[in-house]
């Protein structure tokens, strides 16, 4: 199994996860001319797809979605409320009723050789989820868009050998920009996302023997630096209570626009 992080951060974001013989993205949340040309960088294009995993119905999510399910006629895979959100807001075009399958967090189900798993995440959308996807005994955790974490999400995200998390803003830098105060209310909530010392706190948790990789994404292009996002991960993970330290993983940071290493487990 093998996953890759085409676009992530808050103007757009797409996953591939996949397998030799089964491929997926979660979401798709830019044009999908640029959707093609990162699964041709893959050695994939369009007609691979076994399905889009959607995880809410916000723009930064689904604005390629349209295109790419009516030219490759590409399952989509989401909940009843985010398929009814995605629907209300039009902006999919005419798609075949047909292409829609209704997910429900914690039942698994199997597309040709990958088990998907969704788990509720905690978002100001209508029913979002994260997803996890095993291969075998190989695990990959794919969890953004999240304003707060809990024992449920701890859980939910144990032994996985990849974590693909948010860490989506530095408080300071969100605290003193230019976001209008109900936003960067909004983002602070629970029902927001993560900053960068709680998803280390998260992480922290999560720390186990086998774990791969953890790649952190969906960063704010106004309220956070690549850098900084990587060193107070980097810091939460050693300082925390846990026995490891940072330099104990491979920790890399999904860009905007780029293509991330490709992770094979």
């Amino acid at each position: 199994m093998r996953l890759c992080s085409i676009a992530s951060g808050s103007s757009g974001n797409c996953i591939y996860v996949g397998s030799e013989a089964t491929h997926l993205l979660v979401d798709a949340g830019i044009s999908g001319r640029r959707v093609e040309s990162g699964l041709n960088d893959l050695g994939l294009t369009g007609r691979d797809l076994d399905g889009v995993l959607i995880t809410h119905e916000h723009a930064d999510h689904i604005s390629g979605l349209g295109v790419l399910a009516r030219k490759y006629h590409v399952p989509v895979f989401a909940t009843r409320g985010t398929i009814d959100a995605m629907l209300r807001t039009g902006s999919l075009g005419k798609l075949d009723a047909s292409l829609f399958q209704e997910v429900r967090e914690d039942e698994k189900f199997t597309l040709k050789d990958l088990t998907v798993n969704p788990m509720h995440i905690s978002h100001d959308a209508a029913q979002p989820v994260a997803y996890r996807i095993a291969y075998g005994d190989k695990r990959v955790g794919v969890c953004t868009d999240l304003g707060v974490y809990d024992d449920y999400t701890v859980e939910s995200l144990r032994g996985m050998d990849v974590l693909f998390v948010e860490a989506n803003h530095d408080v300071n830098m969100l605290q003193v920009g230019p976001y209008p105060y109900y936003l960067k209310q909004r983002i602070l909530g629970d029902r927001g996302h993560l900053s960068n010392e709680n998803s280390g706190r998260l992480l922290s948790r999560l720390l186990h023997d086998k774990l791969q990789t953890i790649i952190l994404g969906h960063l704010s292009k106004e309220n956070n630096l690549p850098e900084l996002a990587y060193e107070t991960i980097r810091m939460e993970l050693t300082m925390g209570e846990n026995p490891y330290r940072a330099e104990d993983f491979r920790l890399m940071v999904a860009r905007r626009s780029e293509l991330s290493p490709v992770v094979s487990i």
